[in-house]
């Protein structure tokens, strides 16, 4: 849930500070933040999986997202905003470790799934 809010805030926050500069770049922010998680998953950490990456490549999309939602909400929002943001992005960050951990040392899947099998 936190790291859904997070991924949310990115997709409102970072086109809304690029459009200030440019139009394309905007959009491309949330092509790139929305379309990447869809198209690029760690077989066993979803249930469909378009085009497989290794786990540190799903881990590297979560990082991704939560500097988007960090570093733009300080770019276009205010300051109360931007803190409320940091702290969110923090408390993913912590209740993440145990999938970052999965991801990083297993691939994704749960300990002894076979390919392509879901989460524990």
């Amino acid at each position: 849930m936190l790291r859904f809010a997070t991924e949310l805030i990115a997709w409102v926050a970072t086109p809304w500070a690029l459009a200030d500069r440019s139009w394309l770049l905007a959009a491309l922010s949330v092509v790139v933040l929305i379309g990447l998680p869809t198209v690029l998953a760690t077989p066993g950490d979803k249930a469909k999986v378009i085009v497989a990456v290794p786990g540190w490549g799903t881990v590297l999309l979560v990082l991704l997202q939560l500097a988007a939602a960090v570093v733009s909400s300080w770019v276009a929002w205010p300051v109360w905003a931007a803190v409320l943001t940091s702290l969110l992005a923090a408390a993913t960050l912590v209740t993440e470790r145990p999938r970052r951990r999965r991801l990083l040392s297993h691939g994704g899947a749960a300990p002894g799934a076979p390919p392509g099998a879901a989460p524990e």
